[in-house]
């Protein structure tokens, strides 16, 4: 009995697969637990490595079966066993990756003893890595050349989404590019509008569209076995594609479809289609004075106008 599309079920996704046909998905994007012992309500994130490798490599086998020929497969994972996964696809299921895309935000995980963690990892497979969808043109940005230099040699249509090292983007709008491999969203914070409120682990729509608008087509059937916090298959149904996923917690899914219910085809999505633009340089940005009062650094520059010291 072929599965409805359009919707998202409740139930275990290895299970839910073996519903889905061979050859059906245009684009899956996965975003499992990272076994790093986040407190799920009916997952437990704490398994032995193996086991949660051994898990991994059924589950991803059930998405590369169900991908289309000409099928894309992103997958969102940390640091812990991205090695490991990436391997595992590129070798054991035959897949292509095209990039490893690290996903840098702003309000990471503080840390006493290492350096605190301010990413993820994005991996952008193919199933044929000479047949696949790529639509440079609906993710394409404004160059240094256009924004900055007025370089005549610049193309007008811009650039694409190179690995760097960046303290804080919004202060080097000219050394930072959406288009190069590290993308810089923020991560969807409590004061976030777009905020859902009930999973720890919402991605952002923008970070979704990006990856459905370049890698997918309008009327593509978009699937995601997990569905969390439903951006995927919201971003999806927004952006015009068709949409299939799967969700483990019987509370997570309801407030799923209820984030579906209120979304309709063509709305625009949440969150800054270009966060540089959105987010306060330091310069610019809410401090506190000696005395612990939110004062405006602009405001106390023009007050007190003190020469810098050279070298400063």
């Amino acid at each position: 009995m072929p599965i409805e599309l359009d919707a998202l079920h409740q139930g275990d996704c290895l299970a839910g697969m073996r519903c889905i046909d061979d050859g059906t998905v245009d684009l899956a994007f996965a975003d499992p637990p990272f076994n790093i012992g986040y407190d799920y309500d009916v997952y437990d994130d704490r398994r032995h490595g193996d086991d949660y490798l051994d898990w991994c490599r059924d589950w991803t086998r059930e998405v590369v079966r169900v991908l289309k020929s000409t099928g894309t497969f992103w997958l969102a994972i940390g640091d812990e066993f991205a090695a490991e996964l990436k391997v595992m696809l590129t070798r054991e299921h035959g897949l292509t990756c095209r990039n490893w895309v690290v996903w840098y935000y702003t309000f990471g995980v503080n840390c006493k003893a290492k350096f605190s963690r301010s990413h993820a990892h994005l991996f952008y497979f193919v199933k044929d890595g000479k047949t696949f969808t790529f639509n440079d043109g609906a993710i394409r940005v404004p160059s240094a050349r256009q924004l900055v230099y007025g370089d005549s040699r610049a193309n007008p249509q811009g650039r694409l989404p190179d690995d760097t090292w960046i303290l804080r983007p919004q202060d080097l709008t000219d050394g930072f590019h959406p288009d190069e491999d590290t993308w810089y969203f923020p991560r969807v914070c409590g004061t976030f509008k777009e905020r859902a409120g009930w999973h720890g682990c919402q991605m952002p729509e923008q970070l979704l569209g990006r990856i459905i608008k370049s890698t997918s087509n309008e009327g593509d059937l978009v699937f995601d076995p997990f569905g969390g916090s439903g951006t995927t298959l919201t971003v999806a149904k927004k952006l015009k594609r068709r949409f299939l996923g799967f969700e483990l917690s019987e509370e997570y899914a309801a407030r799923i479809n209820k984030r579906l219910a209120a979304a309709r085809p063509g709305d625009p999505l949440d969150g800054a289609a270009e966060p540089l633009v959105s987010a306060p340089s330091t310069a610019d940005g809410v401090r506190l004075d000696e005395k612990g009062d939110r004062q405006r650094a602009a405001a106390r520059r023009r007050l007190k106008k003190q020469p810098q010291l050279p070298g400063l």
